[in-house]
């Protein structure tokens, strides 16, 4: 007998080896089935396992389960990212704990200690993923930074720059100044902030007049190119063409007309600083103005503002030219101001736009096929709604910034003459081929310091970890892959990329589906974060309820056109869906009915039997079906509805006086049949539960590794009749059981049940379940007919029932008193028609719809559609009376 509950610490941790031990997860090992590929997103190596993680490798884990099940050559390939900006930030932090610095060690002795840390520490959310359940083929985890990845992205960056696709230019980039680096969109954290907006007046040149401009930022006014008005501001038409003379400085700047100035924002007058805003940077490309930068890469002024105000941070510059505005008398006006400020994620610090010379994509060329793919429908999007916002994206892209002002990375492949010519080869060697040429003569070169964003070797990821450039069966074979999982905030960074560098290196679209999954929220609703304190995490949660518990419930509630709201408490609760299962376990072994392989489902003959079988091949389609269409979390509760109720509420029941009888032939099937079902709903249940459904498995009998086995087919037709028999069986238990507890019928009083007005051939069927309605329905007895049912007045205080043609009368006297009964339930459905007109007109206020949180509208939704099943159910019953 196993043990009373499910250890599941001491589980996991045996099944983790004997899966990868078995050989199971790896690929090719069906050359001659189809392939089924999924690339497994590489988790940073500095990262561990947080919910948003969870989700995505359960989902993916889900599919590659069932499709390894079906008989598939299963790729799932692993692997991590080397993670430039946050591996380098935990190093450095060790190192400042040592009283050193990078700077101090050198470049080369840094690497060293990278490697180091990485070689130590990095392979910790590879072990997390492995405990919850991930059946990666482990033999083939790749590292971004691998001798063989970084031959490859010098590969890649070569043929782009050859190609003309890759090039270096100055432009504003998101500038950490703590870190000394350009950083991505990603990196960045908007932040809601109290601050000012500032009106200067700006003096028209040979005027007296002022034109007044407002701003968040008033110090960088030194790097002011313009003024801009909306072409059609009738207000500033006779202004336009004309110059104002800067403050301060007196430097004299044009007045342009441009349509990014908004009429209706401040005073429609917006001053235009090309080197430190995105939008001017544009304004500035349109309009042929000049760039000048006013902070230097510590984000202190320099010097290209005046003395006095060289080398003073952003916030002591602001506070010197407010001051020095004041006392000129041209400050407008000063107002508080919300607004957005954006942060480093890593560093903490205010973010800046800085013009600086980088290493760029010409992302527009590339991203042109990687439109024209998914609207041909190479690549599917599911839900199809993020086609949107990836054509959107898409369509208004930038040059992407790919240089990185960090030592971690893959340091690009260019190299500079004396006279800072650029030669961009794989190798050095090669690079010196190339300046021989050049200059006729050997030089030193000096290569890039500069290293590649994480997302360019990251685009890369889907052919080069499939041995990419070399053109191998294994590359053709699993390229492209079948599905990527991903939430939507790295739909541009990371799919869009995997998009256009697939298209051009291998002419192929890198995925079939791009499944987009929901963002994970608190149980309110509020996003999770640290500042917050609502982070739950995953891998307390294995700890205390277990792997199989905590996906499940991911599953579960992965609706993709809705954010899942998770709590433990909600854990919690899936967790006594475990126990029910493992309780099934234990009823079928306490009856000696582990798997017997004689038995097959076709040799059912009692009708409880027939009727499971059924059900267990319309499950095995509902689920097949629910699969193949990306649906987790309907597949999730159908297979947890039908065990619940289904098979242990109803059949294991079923079960019991067929298992209490004598004759060997029933006790047989019976065994068989309830081991044959369990086994059915294992399978079906094994991706979305591996270690639970592995362990019961062997303890019923099951044949080596579950992992290893096939999904289930529905059976071909079988008599319905068995079926209408159980199902109106069932449904009367239930009328008699909804009827006790709104008539508040004592629980020890047992009740006298007569059915009339069956067919002789169903009252026969139906009869032979007479114990099950006995002791299900607690009664005293239950008689059947196929007579006409007789009439009632109103002092036989009996309730009639019409169910399905099928009409029940159940004796009350001394038990309920019906004319109170009456009165009370009026009561309640009164109240209710009460309760429901509040809540809708709560629902119905303008003002509340505006004001209330998304979860308190769901509540009350959720409350309404409550109170009207509960209404409906009152009111059938009082209509009975």
């Amino acid at each position: 007998m196993i043990e009373k509950t499910f250890q599941h610490q001491t589980v996991e941790q045996k099944l983790i080896k004997e899966w990868e031990d078995s050989g199971l997860f790896k690929a090719g090992q069906k050359k001659e089935s189809t392939p089924y590929t999924i690339m497994m997103p590489p988790a940073n190596v500095t990262g561990n396992l947080h919910l948003g993680h969870a989700l995505t490798f359960t989902l993916q884990d889900i599919l590659i389960r069932y499709h390894r099940m079906n008989g598939k050559d299963v790729l799932w390939q692993p692997g991590t990212d080397h993670a430039g900006i946050a591996t380098q930030m935990v190093v450095e932090r060790q190192l400042e704990a040592e009283g050193l610095n990078k700077q101090t060690l050198g470049r080369e002795k840094f690497l060293e200690r990278v490697w180091e840390w990485k070689n130590q520490s990095g392979g910790a959310i590879i072990n997390q993923l492995k405990r919850l359940g991930a059946s990666a083929d482990w033999s083939r985890e790749r590292f971004t930074m691998d001798p063989h990845f970084d031959s490859c992205v010098r590969k890649a960056f070569v043929q782009l720059y050859n190609d003309r696709l890759i090039y270096r230019d100055k432009r504003l980039v998101n500038w950490d100044s703590h870190y000394q680096t350009a950083i991505s969109d990603l990196e960045v954290e908007q932040k809601e902030t109290e601050g000012h907006f500032y009106y200067l007046r700006y003096p028209i040149e040979n005027s007296d007049s002022f034109i007044v401009v407002g701003t968040t930022r008033p110090e960088t006014f030194f790097g002011d190119m313009a003024v801009a008005v909306h072409p059609d501001d009738v207000r500033y038409q006779s202004l336009i063409g004309k110059n104002v003379i800067l403050p301060i400085t007196h430097r004299k700047i044009p007045i342009i007309a441009d349509s990014y100035s908004d009429p209706e924002k401040g005073t429609g007058a917006v001053k235009i600083t090309p080197a430190h805003d995105f939008n001017d940077f544009e304004v500035a490309k349109r309009h042929g103005l000049e760039f000048m930068s006013i902070l230097d890469t510590h984000a202190r002024l320099n010097e290209n503002t005046p003395k006095e105000y060289q080398g003073l941070t952003v916030q002591e510059g602001r506070k010197k030219v407010i001051e020095q505005f004041e006392a000129e008398g041209l400050i407008d006006r000063i107002e508080p101001h919300k607004h957005t400020v954006p942060y480093g994620d890593r560093s903490g610090v205010v973010i800046e736009p800085l013009l600086t010379d980088q290493w760029y994509v010409d992302a527009k060329t590339l991203a042109g096929p990687a439109i024209d793919a998914v609207k041909e429908g190479k690549t599917s999007f599911i839900p199809k709604k993020w086609e949107k916002t990836y054509f959107e994206w898409l369509n208004n892209i930038q040059p992407w910034c790919i240089s990185r002002q960090l030592w971690w990375g893959h340091q690009i492949p260019a190299w500079y003459g004396p006279d800072r010519t650029v030669f961009v080869a794989e190798t050095e060697e090669e690079a010196q081929k190339k300046a021989i040429l050049y200059y006729k003569e050997s030089v030193i070169l000096q290569q890039d310091t500069d290293v590649l964003d994480t997302w360019f070797s990251s685009a890369l990821w889907p052919f080069v970890t499939l041995d990419w450039p070399e053109d191998n069966e294994f590359l053709n074979r699993h390229y492209p892959g079948d599905v990527l999982i991903t939430g939507f905030d790295i739909i541009f960074f990371w799919v869009a990329r995997m998009m256009m560098m697939g298209l051009y290196f291998k002419k192929e679209v890198p995925f079939k589906d791009v499944y987009i999954h929901a963002l994970i929220r608190d149980k309110t609703g509020q996003k999770m974060s640290k500042s917050k304190g609502n982070v739950i995490d995953p891998l307390m949660l294995i700890d205390t309820y277990g792997s199989d518990v905590l996906r499940f419930t991911l599953a579960s509630l992965s609706n993709p056109g809705k954010d899942i709201k998770i709590s433990e408490d909600r854990v919690a609760g899936m967790r006594n869906f475990s126990t029910k299962l493992w309780n099934a376990t234990r009823y079928i072994l306490m009856n000696d009915a582990p798997i017997d392989q004689r038995f097959g489902p076709m040799q059912a003959k009692q009708q409880a039997n027939q009727w499971m079988v059924l059900e267990i091949s319309s499950l095995v389609h509902d689920m097949t079906a629910l699969m193949e269409a990306y649906k987790f979390n309907e597949a999730a509760q159908t297979i947890y509805h039908f065990v619940w109720g289904k098979f242990c509420d109803w059949y294991i029941e079923f079960t019991k006086p067929l298992l209490s009888q004598r004759d060997p032939e029933i006790l047989w099937e019976t065994r068989g049949c309830l081991s044959w079902c369990f086994k059915e709903i294992l399978r079906l249940l094994h991706p979305f539960m591996p270690f639970i459904t592995e362990e019961i498995w062997r303890s019923i009998g099951g044949e080596g590794l579950l992992a290893g086995h096939s999904w289930p087919q529905p059976l071909g037709g079988r008599n319905p009749e068995s079926r209408v028999v159980i199902e109106t069986v069932i449904d009367l238990i239930g009328e008699i059981r909804s009827l006790r507890s709104t008539l508040n019928v004592p629980a020890g009083q047992k009740l006298e049940v007569f059915v009339y007005e069956l067919s002789r051939r169903f009252k026969n069927q139906i009869e032979e379940n007479e114990e099950i309605f006995i002791r299900l329905a607690h009664l005293d007895f239950i008689r059947f007919s196929d007579r006409e049912a007789p009439s009632l007045s109103p002092h036989d205080e009996t309730i009639q029932l019409v169910f399905n043609d099928i009409i029940l009368q159940i004796p009350l006297k001394g038990i309920v008193k019906i004319s109170e009964e009456k009165q009370r339930l009026e009561k309640d459905l009164e109240k209710l028609d009460l309760d429901i007109k509040s809540t809708n007109d709560r629902l119905e206020n303008p003002e509340f719809k505006i004001k209330a949180p998304e979860h308190i509208i769901e509540e009350l939704t959720q409350r309404i559609e409550d109170f009207e099943t509960k209404r409906k159910k009152l009111k059938k019953l009082l209509d009975t009376f």
